[in-house]
């Protein structure tokens, strides 16, 4: 599976600024704290400072992107960055993969 992420340019800054420590991989992971089990859960992106184990490469301009490889079924192989309403939103050709994600939640961590 070859996966790529496009961000849009209003999205770059805003990671941009929110990266404040320069952490040099962004990391999309599948999100299933508080959801119930681990089917149940939401695309999200942060700034990490370490590889996962057995993460796959997403391709990407801007910043080194991964993600863990048993977490790709979660995501689409082509998706798209945007900021709308002032919120990051993660989407595919087929949908929105997470409509709103918080700056609070893309964090250095």
């Amino acid at each position: 599976m070859r996966l790529k992420l496009e961000i849009s340019p209003e999205a770059k800054k805003k990671l941009k600024e929110i990266n404040t420590m320069n952490f040099p991989y962004l990391l999309l992971w599948y999100d299933t704290e508080g959801c119930g089990c681990g089917v149940n859960g939401i695309p999200m992106i942060r700034f990490v400072d370490r590889l996962p184990n057995n993460y796959i490469v997403v391709e990407n301009e801007e910043y080194k992107t991964v993600m863990e490889e048993q977490q790709a079924t979660f995501f689409s192989d082509k998706m798209k960055l945007t900021v709308v309403n002032g919120m990051f939103r993660l989407s595919s050709p087929e949908g929105i993969l997470n409509p709103f994600l918080p700056d609070r939640r893309v964090f250095n961590g």
